[in-house]
């Protein structure tokens, strides 16, 4: 099944490895007798960096050792090397145990005080004059050592005298940065970590052409091509399938490889030091040191202007909806957790189990995913991490062009001047003070029961659904709304960043109708969102929401929001209570705003003089180019009419 070298060392260029230990432990020979292939006696104590050349080792990647001193002196020196490196060979004297003791006392330690996230490789050096009279196994010596210190990769005995496994110390060294265990294999369990098995399962089912859960012959063949350019001879493969079933016997079947069988060969490579070969299948297949896939692998759409959303196509949408269908096993119209999990069984892990995905949806009562719910969650991702969300497209068994999945949207700036939009999902800020109604109005929008009880949101909150428009069915162009609550306390943030309403397609503003201080301040919010858009040119429409209707309205509140709309030049307020259930549509009215957004833009008495200056500043420009125009033309005239005058003479 393996083949050839691994020729994808994951992207990496060169390998920087550190050398560290004890003075008098053989680090620069070791360095030296590397290099030269050769001892010498005459060694500098600190050695400059050492390069060994792309072709010493089969990755072909070539790798800089730094040597250093363990002076007190130099200790600021060497840290700053420790955290440039991307593996550390640690160095004891194998005739000296102090040295070996030293080890877990102060190095090990000395490296996790620092923070240090990269492999640790221990070599024994001068192992040509340890007492042979007390022999002891490297297993015996670094066992315990290892068990604590889970980031030591390997232990290896070496002489540089007789130049025994030198080469082999900086070939560990660099497999340990191009070929780590750890994303693959949990030592403790001896069992392959989640996100591998993840990996290589969508791997798997990519090559089961006929989905018949095993991979016979020809598709075992087809990998073994796509993977290692060479074919498995007849001979081969029954091999395989004879190991598999000697050690697994539900790895093989009548059919072929079963999963079973495809994640123990990768264990047994493993087992056996061939990382190499399962991290040139993953590679392969685009997947990077966390196994998740790399971003050269996905071509998302990530330049455009602030005010361009990034949406699924079409085509991408539609293959959502078939891959729901597919894991509605019951036909609910609906997915179970456990259903939601075997559907992202091929990703890194569920993306929708954190926030902001996670409660952002609706659900039914026994808490399983609707196709509303569904679409709305791709929509949501799309909006705020496209390349997530095309992974995760991939991971789920997108084969579709990956160019093709994603579109980047009409600038909102000329949509307003074409008074219309071709979105299909809209994003609507929800302001107002504490207590007004914002996240029971968020609640509403998801089908969520009203609640007496307030929590205030800490943090980002997102609520997203498919909005029901009169004459759509759930097969036509439906449109999307996500509204996002921005805190009161969250506000002066937000604004902050110059282009924070350029994403935004319309912003509402929450009030209690029975409370006036909740008006005023949702008035001053609206005021300094309003001034912000005409500041930065990103204006958005804006919609005033009189939340809980059942209680007594304030009658100023009544009577100033009139006025203020009317000076503002939006729409009236729209009365709601989440309590009695009457929204008054209130969300297709938020959609109805977003989908014409040269309307219900606030206009600030500021901003409207702004404007006026601007208006008579440029009649007057006009008016200056058109009476400069006519009088170059009256002098003209003029020069013609001498002109004629002179030659009638």
């Amino acid at each position: 099944m393996p083949g050839g070298d691994s020729a994808a060392a994951g992207g990496k260029t060169g390998v920087r490895i550190v050398v560290v230990g004890d003075r008098g432990t053989g680090k620069s020979s070791l360095i030296a007798a590397a290099a030269t292939e050769s001892f010498s006696e005459n060694v500098s104590p600190v050695l400059p960096p050492t390069r060994l050349p792309a072709d010493f080792f089969p990755d072909r990647v070539p790798i800089t050792i730094i040597d250093t001193s363990a002076n007190l002196e130099s200790r600021g020196k060497l840290n700053e090397e420790l955290k440039r490196a991307d593996v550390i060979v640690l160095t004891y004297a194998c005739d000296f145990p102090l040295t070996l003791t030293r080890l877990s006392s102060f190095w090990l330690q000395e490296f996790r005080r620092l923070e240090l996230k990269v492999p640790v490789i221990v070599v024994g050096c001068k192992v040509d004059l340890r007492d042979d009279n007390q022999p002891i196994s490297l297993e015996q010596i670094m066992g315990p050592i290892m068990q604590q210190y889970r980031e030591i990769e390997t232990c290896i005995e070496c002489s540089a005298v007789t130049l025994m496994q030198v080469p082999d110390v900086f070939y560990y060294a660099q497999k340990a940065v191009l070929h780590p265990t750890a994303p693959l294999f949990d030592q403790d369990t001896q069992a392959l970590q989640p996100r591998c098995i993840r990996a290589l399962r969508r791997i798997f089912i990519l090559f089961d052409s006929d989905m018949d859960g095993a991979l016979n012959d020809a598709e075992l063949n087809d990998f073994q091509v796509k993977c290692f350019d060479a074919p498995l001879q007849p001979a081969e493969i029954v091999g395989v399938r004879r190991v598999v079933q000697e050690k697994k016997k539900e790895g093989v079947n009548d059919l072929g490889l079963t999963l079973d069988g495809f994640l123990f060969l990768h264990s047994l490579f493993i087992d056996k030091g061939r990382l190499e070969t399962t991290w040139a299948v993953l590679r392969k297949f685009g997947y990077g040191i966390d196994l998740k896939l790399r971003d050269d692998f996905l071509p998302a759409p990530l330049k455009h202007a602030p005010d361009q959303s990034i949406e699924l196509t079409i085509e991408a949408v539609e293959f959502v909806r078939r891959v729901f269908r597919l894991y509605d096993t019951n036909n609910h119209g609906a997915l179970r957790p456990a259903e939601l999990d075997e559907l992202f069984s091929t990703a890194p892990e569920n993306p929708w189990d954190e926030a902001p995905y996670k409660d952002a949806t609706e659900r039914t009562t026994q808490g399983n995913l609707t196709l509303k719910g569904f679409l709305s969650k791709w929509a949501l991702m799309t909006m705020l991490d496209p390349r997530g969300s095309l992974a995760n497209l991939l991971y789920i068994g997108y084969g579709g062009n990956p160019a093709s999945a994603l579109h980047v949207t009409r600038r909102r700036s000329v949509d307003r001047k074409k008074q219309q939009t071709e979105r299909n999902v809209f994003h609507c800020l929800v302001f107002g003070p504490k207590n007004a109604g914002k996240s029971t109005l968020l609640n509403s929008f998801i089908g969520r029961p009203f609640s007496e009880s307030h929590e205030p949101t800490a943090g980002e909150r997102y609520a997203v659904n498919v909005v029901d428009q009169p004459g759509f069915s759930l097969q036509g162009n439906k449109k999307t709304l996500i509204l996002q609550e921005i805190p009161e306390d969250g506000v002066k943030k937000f604004l902050s960043n110059k282009e924070s309403l350029s994403s935004s397609d319309v912003a509402v503003f929450v009030y209690d109708s029975s409370d006036e201080y909740s008006w005023k301040r949702s008035n001053e919010l609206l005021v300094e969102v309003a001034r912000h858009g005409e500041e930065s040119g990103y204006g958005v429409p804006s919609l005033i929401i009189a939340a809980k209707d059942d209680l007594d309205p304030h009658p100023r509140s009544v009577q100033n929001s009139v006025r203020v709309c009317q000076e503002l030049g939006i729409g009236a307020s729209i009365p709601v209570s989440s309590k009695l259930g009457d929204m008054n549509n209130v969300f297709c009215r938020i959609l109805s705003a977003a989908e014409h957004p040269h309307l219900n833009i606030p206009e600030t008495v500021a901003g409207r003089e702004h404007k006026q200056f601007r208006q008579l500043f440029n009649h007057s420009l006009l008016f200056m180019s058109v009476g400069a125009a006519f009088a170059v033309v009256g002098m003209a005239a003029l020069r013609a009419y001498g002109g004629r005058r002179n030659s009638s003479r």
